[in-house]
């Protein structure tokens, strides 16, 4: 994981623009939130993805690129004082509190729409002309208003309700989810993915997509602020709808590892060129941070 986080990086320096090229101070803000650190968890789903249906892992990096701007892209918005007004993001200060919330916007902007620009890009190696377009429509679809938008607007309209699950389950398996799921289905498709094999990345996709969500509410409740690099609790001083106040602890702990346990299982058709995989998923269930 941690080879492949290089190469994820080397792979985003290389297609980012310039720092220096105009305007800087925007490119200088993407640059900052993109290598501000973080897990590269959907990148790496991506790549390994495309190395269990028997392909290159190269085949799917501008997807995995495009991937993590637009990750990037969600949390210099979602830390903007109209959204989650936070301070911190990954033990840094956020982009909005660095470069001020007009060229945080606009870095933001930068990063969503640059992310298509590499997805598209004619020169570049890798995908075939027919799959780079099925990865575009996969990718555009996970991150508009039917999945991550419309999964964080729902948080946002969702703060100090009371939400029944059919309502929780939407606004995990869109606002977190969606993105999650379309990067396994990416790398899967990026790589030639049979039907059969895409089916299974799929039932992964969705249900390890959901546990990161899960375990995310419950970090917010037990974790330390100095190893999430953000603040803790800040859910519940925001009054946000999230799983374990819905469910509580010990449900929410049992799902996830349902759920983990579940994405797992539906990779059994693809063997040990899905062994990756399985580890992220264990990393998913895991993790501190």
């Amino acid at each position: 994981m941690a080879e492949r986080r290089l190469l994820v990086d080397a792979a985003l320096d290389r297609w980012l623009p310039v720092q220096a090229d105009r305007p800087p101070q925007v490119h200088e803000a993407m640059r900052y939130s993109v290598f501000a650190g973080g897990k590269r968890l959907r990148p790496l789903l991506a790549l390994f993805a495309c190395e269990a249906v028997g392909a290159d892992p190269a085949e799917a990096m501008p997807a995995a690129v495009a991937l993590e701007m637009i990750h990037t892209y969600s949390l210099i918005h979602d830390d903007l004082p109209a959204m989650d007004d936070d301070d911190f993001r990954r033990g840094r200060p956020t982009c909005h509190k660095v470069y001020g919330e007009a060229i945080a916007i606009l870095a933001g902007d930068g990063l969503l729409t640059h992310a298509f620009r590499v997805l598209a890009d004619p020169e570049a190696d890798g995908v075939v002309a027919v799959r780079r377009l099925q990865v575009i429509a996969e990718i555009a679809e996970a991150a508009g208003s039917q999945g991550m938008v419309g999964g964080q607007a729902m948080d946002i309209l969702s703060e100090g309700r009371a939400l029944d699950r059919e309502t929780m389950l939407y606004l995990h398996t869109h606002k977190t989810g969606a993105l999650i799921r379309a990067s396994i289905r990416a790398g899967g498709i990026s790589g030639g993915a049979d039907g059969e094999s895409l089916a299974a990345l799929t039932r992964y996709g969705e249900a390890v997509g959901l546990a990161f969500q899960i375990v995310d509410d419950i970090l917010d409740i037990e974790g330390a602020t100095e190893e999430m690099g953000k603040s803790a609790g800040s859910d519940a001083r925001k009054h946000k709808a999230t799983y374990p106040a819905l469910f509580g602890l010990e449900v929410s702990r049992r799902d996830a590892a349902h759920l983990l346990a579940e994405g797992k299982a539906a990779l059994r058709p693809l063997g040990e060129k899905a062994s990756m995989l399985i580890a992220l998923a264990d990393f998913v269930g895991n993790r501190r941070h």
